[in-house]
Parts: structure tokens; sequence; C-alpha cells
């Protein structure tokens, strides 16, 4: 990779990331580590206000935001045929809100590179099925995770019984027919898992719980 397009790059993982490491960058790059601190100081160098922390830890100031981004080609057709795909995803919200960025994409594409990806986009289609399960409610999940919101839902079991509750949500995930939640259900005091197929209606509470560090892949390992 050409050192411009390592910068390029390297600056936008800036932007996306809380913080970076050296010695991370350097496997990702296939450079070595003297190589990667040059670059950061070529871009501090050039005005983008970059901080550290003990640990190798770099990150992106506050308050910085990266010049317009230019598409390449071959990313605008990946971005309509990741399109295509996600339509047939099983919540609408997801789909919905995926679309609207599908479109932010091609507002700022070359002039060169639209026509390209307006053919390739009418000339891509996953295989027809129809969606078995489907839901309207992740995005308002996801909001909730990151606020740490407490969820109101009235959920119906796989045998039809239907029951309100109030959820802490701590992550979502996919299996190939729908979405499920993982949450603290403070009616049972565990935590549980709700297809967002079967939530009948969701609302965002005003109750706050206590952030924590969840993450899926330990609970994956605990369940397994």
């Amino acid at each position: 990779m050409k050192r411009l397009h390592r910068l390029t790059s390297l600056l936008i993982k800036f932007q996306t990331k809380k913080s970076l490491k050296v010695r991370d960058l350097s496997e990702q790059y296939n450079v070595s580590t003297r190589t990667i601190y040059r670059d950061i100081k070529a871009l501090e160098e050039a005005g983008v206000p970059i901080g550290y922390e003990p640990g190798e830890d770099y990150f992106l100031l506050e308050g910085y935001q990266l010049p317009p981004i230019h598409f390449t080609l071959e990313e605008s057709h990946a971005v309509v045929t990741a399109k295509a795909i996600m339509e047939q995803n099983s919540d609408f919200s997801l789909v919905n809100n995926f679309n609207t960025v599908v479109e932010k994409v091609k507002a700022v594409l070359k002039a060169s590179h639209k026509e390209s990806t307006f053919e390739i986009e009418s000339r891509i289609a996953p295989s027809v099925s129809k969606r078995q399960f489907s839901s309207d409610t992740l995005v308002d999940i996801q909001k909730s995770i990151t606020a740490f919101n407490v969820l109101h839902l009235d959920y119906e079991s796989a045998n039809g019984v239907r029951t309100s509750r109030k959820v802490r949500p701590l992550a979502v995930y996919f299996t190939q027919d729908h979405w499920i939640l993982v949450g603290y259900c403070l009616l049972r005091e565990e935590n549980r898992e709700f297809r967002l197929d079967r939530i009948k209606n969701l609302s965002t509470t005003s109750e706050f719980f206590p952030p924590n560090h969840f993450r899926l892949e330990d609970y994956f390992k605990k369940h397994s």
C-alpha cells in the first residue's frame, strides 16, 4: 500500500475508532511500528489533532471532522450490493436506515461512477424469498442499548402466551431467520432472550440502568 493511501486509511480509522494501537496498525498495514509512528506524526503536522494515552493508544481529539470522503467505483458497487442483501433482512427499521445510508453514498459519488453504480444496482438481486419472520424494533433497541434505557415489552411466547415486562437491553444478534434481544428481565430477574418478531409492542421508558461491559462473546461462551 502506498503511503498516501495508508495515511488516508489511517485517518478514516481514527475517525471511526475510539483509539488505535501502533502494534495493531503495524500488523494491519504490514509495516514496521516506526513507519506507523512516522505516519501519525505526518497527520499531526498536517493539522490532525491526535491525542495519546499510555499503552500506545492514540485517538482523535473531539471536534475534528474528516473532509468529504470519496468512494472508489469498487466501493460504490459494494455498497449497492450490500443493499440488495440487506433488503432480505427481517427487521424493517434496519433496512430503512441502511437504504438512507445508500442514498447518501450515491449523492457524493463522482459523476463518472454514478452511471456505473446505478447500472450495477439494476443487475443485482439475491434469491427471492418471502420473509418468514419480521420486526420493526431493532433500531429503537440499539439506541436503548447505548443510552442504557429500560425497555417496556409486550411479548408473546412460542405457545402464544402474552406478558408485559421491563427489560434492560444488553445486546442483539441475528440468526438465519430472526433477530434476538439479550436483556436482563426485571420480571424474571435474570438474563433472557427475546425474539424481535414476537415483540408485539415496544416502548422506551424514562428509566435508566447502570452502564455495563456486557460482551456477546462472553455470553455465547457461557451458554455454549
